[in-house]
């Protein structure tokens, strides 16, 4: 939307063979928080993208789904411990009780419960492993944490809230799926909303855009969804574009005044 940033606040741009080049893209069209689903990939990812900061971060993740299926184990977890001091940004982290993956509950639950340890510790301290984090400083930068939540919203929270996380971090569950209570808990305890066009066009998303207060909105795209050797850079632009227009039609809003207040907003995290 011409002279509003549209900001991509979930996408995975290690995921591509040609990430410089898409981000290049997201630089242009206004920005991008792209999120990591193993600690291993975040610092060569982050190198790799250094040139496009602030326009473009890159956020230390461990996905569930990684460590669902053993990809990502306790090593995986010690490192996300290790790197997370130095991590501004938290994506992708959660759980997911998919009942393909709800017999790896407990496992999901144990790294989680790490992760979100490590990030509610302020910026710059060290490992937090094995310990509840303190509240921290009120003048400490807050981290930001993208989250996935399938089948497991207040499981989540529970966790989120009993470390800290909720306090200590300005957290976004991404493509929320959760039922309408567990939304209401969920912006009550202050957290943010990303939306992307498939959500947008199921009827449950669309309700959950219209309860969702417009200052905890975000827009998303969750692009790519998976590895792939290339990918289009001219996507980028019209995929942001038809996420707001979809939010806009379910909101009844005007389009435009809702993509300023959503470009705020991002634009507040993203140079936050």
């Amino acid at each position: 939307m011409e002279g509003i940033p549209l900001i991509d606040t979930h996408c995975h741009l290690d995921f591509t063979g040609n990430a410089a080049e898409l981000a290049a893209a997201y630089a242009a069209c206004g920005g991008a928080l792209s999120g990591t689903c193993d600690p291993r990939d975040f610092e060569r990812a982050r190198a790799e993208l250094a040139r496009f900061a602030p326009r473009v971060r890159v956020g230390l993740g461990l996905h569930p789904w990684w460590v669902a299926d053993g990809t990502c184990g306790e090593g995986e977890v010690a490192l996300f411990e290790r790197l997370a001091p130095a991590a501004p940004l938290i994506s992708e982290v959660g759980l997911d009780f998919q009942p393909r993956r709800v017999d790896t509950r407990d496992a999901q639950i144990e790294a989680f419960e790490r992760v979100c340890v490590a990030s509610a510790r302020p910026l710059g301290e060290g490992n937090a492993a094995g310990r509840l984090a303190a509240r921290p400083p009120a003048e400490s930068p807050r981290r930001i944490m993208s989250i996935h939540s399938s089948g497991a919203a207040t499981c989540t929270l529970d966790v989120l809230e009993r470390t800290g996380c909720l306090d200590a971090c300005t957290c976004i569950f991404h493509w929320f799926s959760g039922s309408q209570e567990e939304l209401t808990r969920a912006i009550e305890s202050g957290c943010f909303f990303s939306v992307n066009e498939r959500m947008l066009k199921t009827k449950r998303g669309r309700a959950y855009a219209r309860a969702i207060p417009e200052e905890r909105l975000l827009i998303e795209t969750d692009f790519p969804s998976k590895p792939a050797p290339t990918t289009i850079p001219q996507e980028v632009a019209p995929r942001l574009g038809r996420t707001m227009s979809l939010l806009a039609e379910a909101r009844g809003a005007d389009e435009r005044s809702l993509a300023s207040a959503i470009a705020d907003a991002s634009e507040r995290l993203l140079l936050s």
